[in-house]
Order: structure tokens, then sequence, then C-alpha cells
């Protein structure tokens, strides 16, 4: 494509008038957030559309007057994902109680997003993602003209740019190495679906960090799902039906790997090397989180 090529070139080619559009660069201060929200919008559409359909007065104000929403993520600095394109269907006012309800904002509460404060009853627009650019989802790459911090903008009073269109998604990251793997509690229930087939291969030994107390536990997979199912469990439930981890908070939890294994390993040569690591990190109690 030309590099003069906009993305109100492609709205117009799709039948939008850009007057009718805001563009929103979504890149959240918060960091977990910010770590998971492509992955949300790859693998967990309604948690990422949660996060847009609720904004400041002044974000409220714009929006209402616009009939779609062209949704892109912080991809570099000055550059922006494109994630789709949503339609204003209406709005409501909500109560924070009644935010909370709410399954995806919880998790958002969970990676760090903040809930409206008690006594504002903040609009929540109804945001349908349509067909319309569809095919460009993760793929379409835009300039972010001005400021970063400006991350929302009228489409019709912008341009932004075509710097490329790739062959393949970049909302998911490639899986780290193992070995560099490092997770919040609150980034386990929202693992990129890419990561999960991978991990549930894994059997092995893994880690837990208490950031409060500065201890350790120490634990192994080879059941169901190996690694994965274990993690989930510790999604669900913050402690995984471990007697001293319940007396920790699970947002201070971190979750990293020792040593993997082969999926043949038999499970007792799983708990044996268990043990040697509750040995090498002194995770036993006093001195750590595991009670044997």
């Amino acid at each position: 494509m030309s590099a003069k090529f906009e993305l109100n070139d492609l709205l117009v080619k799709s039948g939008i008038d850009p007057p009718t559009v805001m563009v929103m660069r979504h890149r959240p201060t918060e960091k977990e957030l910010r770590k998971a929200l492509a992955g949300l919008a790859a693998d967990r559409p309604e948690t990422y559309n949660a996060y847009q359909s609720i904004h400041d007065e002044t974000v409220e104000a714009s929006l209402l007057r616009k009939a779609w929403l062209a949704s892109f993520i912080g991809h570099q600095p000055g550059s922006a994902l494109f994630v789709g394109m949503y339609r204003v269907e209406g709005c409501r006012r909500i109560s924070a109680k009644e935010y909370l309800r709410n399954p995806a904002n919880r998790r958002l509460v969970e990676l760090g997003s903040r809930p409206p404060r008690p006594g504002r009853t903040p609009l929540w627009f109804e945001l349908k993602c349509a067909d319309l650019l569809s095919e460009y989802k993760g793929r379409l790459v835009v300039g972010w003209p001005g400021i970063e911090r400006s991350w929302w903008r009228r489409a019709e009073r912008n341009c932004f740019p075509v710097e490329a269109i790739a062959e393949e998604s970049l909302l998911v990251d490639r899986m780290p190495d193992p070995s560099d793997l490092v997770l919040s509690w609150a980034r386990l229930s929202v693992l990129p679906s890419s990561w999960d087939a991978a991990i549930s291969q894994w059997r092995g030994i893994y880690y837990i960090f208490d950031k409060a107390s500065g201890m350790g536990y120490v634990g192994s997979a080879s059941g169901s799902e190996n690694m994965l199912g274990r993690w989930r469990n510790y999604a669900a439930s913050g402690h995984g039906g471990n007697k001293l981890l319940k007396g920790c908070k699970p947002e201070n939890l971190e979750f990293s790997i020792l040593e993997l294994l082969a999926a043949s390993t038999d499970p007792k040569d799983v708990l044996a090397l268990e043990s040697k690591w509750k040995e090498r990190l002194h995770t036993r109690a006093p001195f750590g989180l595991n009670s044997n």
C-alpha cells in the first residue's frame, strides 16, 4: 500500500463516514493490564470490550456523539495495532456495585484496573463488534500522530497513516522461554490460548513467590493438564488448597518454572524432584510456605 494510504481511506471504503468515528489507542498505565490487554483482545473479547465500555466524563461526552469506535492497542511508540470496529448502540448509567457484578470487570480489577469510585455512576457504553475491517484485526498497524498520552481522537480531524499490514496477528506475543516465564496471579486466568496448549504439555516443578513475606513455595505438576491444570487451580482459588498459601493475598503471588520434565515422567519421580527443590530453596516451614 502507498505510504499515503490512511485509516480514513479504509473507513470510507467500508462505507463508514469518518466524522462518525472515534479512534482509541488503548495503552493502560497498570502494568499487568498492559501486558494482558492484547491477549484479551485476541482470546477474551468480552473482557477487552468491558475495558473500553467505560470512560471519564470528557470521553463520555465525545463518544455520545459518535456512531462508531475504531479500537486500537498501543503497539510501538507512535503506532497503534487495530483490534476492531465497534458500533455504539447506546449507553446507560451503572453504579460501582453493578460494575463489579460483571465477571469481565472483576477480571479487569484483578489485573489492576480501577472500578468506578463510590458515588459515581458512569455511562456504560453498549459496543458491538462489527465485521467491517475484521480481516485487519491484529494485522493493521497505523501511525499515531501527536503526543502519546492523547489516546483518543476524532477520525475526521486526524491522519492515521497505514504503516504495515502483517501477514499474521500481532496481538499475541510469542511465549517466552519457560526459564524466563514469571506470571502474576491475575495473569494466570488470562493466558493466551496459544500458550495454554504448550503449558498443558509440561510436567515439572514450579515456584510461587509471595512478594509480601519474601517466602517461596515449591510445587509439582503431573496430573490432568499438567502445569496448566495446576495453575488454573491457583487462578480459581488463589491458593490451590495449600495450607500456608491460604494466608497469602493472591495478588502478591508470582509463578515461575524451576524444571520442566518429559510428559512421560513417572509421577513418583516428579514428587522426588519436588522434594529436592524444596531442600535446595529452603521452602519448608518456617522458612518457606511448604508445610511438608
